[in-house]
């Protein structure tokens, strides 16, 4: 239900398009009128001057005069696509922010509470500097019977992937070494 209300919000946005299509005039100053910038909905025929600049600053013969300093421009844009792109931009922004949020606060004190603090703090004596706190994370789950069996499978899989990476770093540097 509310992905199809979703769908409507985007829909009507996407039709919402009364400033998609306008006419830009751009005045500089003229003797007593100080430079201004209209703006109107009209058509590609009527972007001229006389159609745009609305009240006319000027009487009588100087309105010509006035309008030959004007640069009128039309302009079309997507106001639609603009919003829905926004619209995606903030909520990868959103996404990335709460996964932040999760890596920062609440991932550390899951691990406390799993594996104890002394897991946590590795021993000054480690000759490896770059060694995983989390190690012997296999054999701390396996012994663990009062968590949730998805919680283990998740833990497990994320173990074995930064294993994977510390052997990435390790085949990098060692080649990095080589090529010095």
């Amino acid at each position: 239900h509310s992905s199809s209300l979703f769908l409507k919000h985007i829909t009507f946005l996407l039709m919402q398009n009364s400033e998609d299509i306008r006419c830009k005039c751009i005045c500089p100053p003229y003797r007593d009128v100080e430079g201004q910038i209209y703006k109107q909905n009209v058509s590609l025929k009527d972007c001229t001057c006389l159609h745009v600049v609305v009240p006319m600053p000027v009487d009588g013969k100087d309105v010509e005069a006035y309008c030959l300093r004007c640069e009128c421009k039309y302009e079309e844009r997507s106001s639609g696509t603009i919003k829905v792109t926004i619209i995606i931009y903030l909520s990868i922004l959103g996404l990335l922010l709460l996964y932040m949020v999760y890596l920062t606060l609440l991932e550390p004190m899951l691990k406390r509470r799993l594996f104890g603090h002394s897991q946590l703090i590795q021993n000054d004596d480690d000759v490896v500097g770059d060694q995983q706190p989390f190690a012997n994370a296999h054999n701390v789950l396996s012994r663990s019977h009062s968590r949730p069996n998805m919680l283990n499978k998740v833990e497990h899989a994320q173990q074995r992937w930064r294993r994977q990476v510390q052997e990435q770093r390790k085949s990098v540097f060692d080649r990095h070494v080589v090529l010095s």
